[in-house]
């Protein structure tokens, strides 16, 4: 019998976000497929996308024992089919210089995609901080990418004003980023999540909103650490 935990649903807030997310979806499909500008534009994704990707292959085994402990609050979580390499996803970090997933190597990564326009994303963001809060440490980091278009001004401003405080401020303005989790079959929308191991691998991802802060997420994140 299959475990009927996987298929609680998320908190009222959230379903009601989500239902938001249906619409805002849109828009963004159509928006950012217009993009191919900055340091993750898709021709230089393409000429590094097979990069390290046989070696991730290898652990379809691992990704399904990982995504099998997503249940409850983060059930919608997907294993990576196959894993595929994410070492070369590019954004700005919170020093404003350029900087990929490579970068955190030997750190397990919750990477998640988010601007202050998708209702999803707003509703999701106090939990993320409060996981990187507990979970955060020289072995796992929740790294939440803004994409807005424009300056840090917006951003920072949300941020400040919802009380996160241990979240990195990692941007990506061209949403070149997006693009390339789209091109990937990765993206439908925003938020748009992503568990991806310390050798760069994708192990599992979802779309759409989720309790980051539940014990369901914080198991998930331990089994993600456990080797």
């Amino acid at each position: 019998m299959a475990d009927g935990s996987r298929f609680l649903f998320p908190a009222t807030r959230l379903i009601l976000a989500a239902l938001v997310a249906g619409v805002l979806a849109g828009a963004v499909a159509v928006y950012v497929s217009e993009s191919g500008s900055g340091n993750n534009a898709p021709e230089k994704a393409a000429a590094v996308a097979g990069t390290g990707d046989a070696a991730c292959a290898a652990k379809s085994a691992r990704a399904k024992a990982v995504a099998a402990k997503a249940v409850g609050q983060v059930a919608a979580l997907q294993p990576a089919d196959p894993p595929q390499s994410l070492k070369s996803l590019a954004f700005n970090g919170p020093d404003g210089k350029p900087m990929t997933i490579a970068d955190h190597a030997g750190k397990t990564v919750l990477l998640n995609l988010w601007a202050t326009w998708c209702a999803p994303c707003r509703a999701e963001m106090p939990a993320l901080d409060a996981l990187q809060k507990e979970k955060g440490s020289n072995a796992f980091e929740v790294v939440a990418v803004n994409v807005d278009t424009g300056d840090d001004t917006k951003p920072k401003k949300f941020l400040k004003e919802i009380g996160v405080e241990t979240l990195g401020f990692y941007r990506d303005p061209t949403i070149a980023l997006f693009n390339e989790a789209k091109t990937r079959g990765l993206a439908l929308g925003l938020p748009v999540t992503m568990l991806i191991d310390g050798e760069g691998c994708l192990i599992a991802h979802m779309n759409g909103p989720a309790e980051w802060s539940s014990p369901d997420a914080k198991r998930l994140v331990e089994a993600a650490l456990t080797p």
